[in-house]
C-alpha cells in the first residue's frame, strides 16, 4: 500500500469514528453513510488533494454534504 492510499484509509476510519460517535450510528450504518457519499468519492480521488487535508477537515466536508443533501465547500 502507498503513502497515499494508507493516508487515505487513516481519514476513512477517523470519519466512521466521527460518525459513531457524534450520531449514535453502528459501525455498519456509519461505513455505509459515509462510503456513499460525494466526500468519499473525493477522498477516493488523489488528484483532488482531499487525503492530505486531515481528517477533522473531511469531517466537516462530510457532515455539511449530509446537512445540504450535497456536498458545498464553505469559504471562511
Amino acid at each position: 500500500m502507498d503513502k497515499k492510499a494508507q493516508l487515505i484509509e487513516y481519514v476513512i476510519q477517523d470519519i466512521i469514528a466521527f460518525s459513531i460517535e457524534d450520531a449514535g450510528l453502528e459501525i455498519p450504518a456509519a461505513m455505509s453513510r459515509f462510503y456513499n457519499s460525494t466526500v468519499f468519492e473525493k477522498l477516493q480521488d488523489t488528484e483532488t488533494g482531499l487525503y492530505s487535508c486531515g481528517s477533522a477537515y473531511v469531517y466537516d466536508l462530510f457532515r455539511s454534504e449530509l446537512e445540504n443533501g450535497k456536498l458545498l465547500q464553505v469559504e471562511v
